[in-house]
């Protein structure tokens, strides 16, 4: 897969212009756009189709967890904006999982519409395992916890997961390498991890495995967007 099909970029900006502006800059180097909380609160469904206007693909990353009936339906308007992939969290349980795959499968089959890809989020790359012990209560590890939430993702037929890239080849050993992984918490080499505990660098997760990259700030905080990205692409084709 060439590089530009790998590397989903994360327009977690707060304004619809800024992101279309973002988005014509880099025109077409970059397939993938991922929509998270913060813009589509702000623009709603028009961001999709602003960029489905320019050929763009969209990772909804808006992490369904609720209740079955209220995943399905949030799945099925999902599904009928036209998204790439979209996600649920895992946690959110093996019924939830199946009845909105189950769902959106019925509707692309009533309705002529092409399947997203729907992910399994397992632990963000936000938690540490002091967190998912003391805080959320899980006693076993975080790896063991990360492979249950995929195994469980893998029962529910979804098409993949979400996780750091230190779990990336645990769980194709687990899954099977058609198991979807797409991988946050992504830097460049020269770039010092922020937030997000379990990082991992460019050339590290795609030597793991991971299906897809996602990218935000190391990018879209730089003071030359572009030339970071050629850097990128650079470090990727390396790999």
């Amino acid at each position: 897969m060439p590089w530009r099909e790998k590397l989903i970029i994360a327009l977690d900006v707060a304004e619809l212009d800024y992101a279309l502006e973002l988005v014509d800059k880099f025109g077409d180097q970059i397939e993938i756009y991922k929509v998270g909380l913060e813009l589509f609160t702000s623009a709603g469904p028009k961001i999709i189709e602003e960029l489905h206007k320019r050929n763009k693909k969209v990772f909804l990353d808006l992490k369904f967890h609720d209740i079955p009936n209220t995943v399905i339906k949030a799945a099925i308007a999902a599904t009928r904006l036209g998204v790439f992939m979209f996600n649920v969290h895992a946690s959110g349980g093996l019924e939830m999982m199946t009845k909105c795959r189950e769902a959106v499968v019925q509707l692309c089959l009533k309705e002529n519409l092409k399947k997203p890809r729907i992910l399994g989020v397992t632990v963000l790359t936000s938690m540490s395992q002091d967190v998912l012990k003391h805080e959320i209560g899980i006693q076993h590890s975080l790896n063991t916890h990360v492979r249950h939430l995929a195994a469980l993702s893998l029962k529910a037929g979804l098409d993949g997961v979400v996780a750091s890239g230190h779990e990336v080849a645990r769980i194709k050993g687990h899954c099977g390498n058609g198991f979807l992984i797409v991988t946050p918490g992504i830097r460049p080499s020269w770039q010092p991890p922020d937030d997000q505990h379990r990082t991992m660098t460019l050339k590290q997760a795609l030597r793991e495995g991971a299906d897809y990259i996602v990218m935000g700030r190391a990018i879209l905080n730089s003071d030359n967007p572009l030339k970071t990205l050629e850097l990128i692409s650079l470090e990727m084709l390396t790999a």
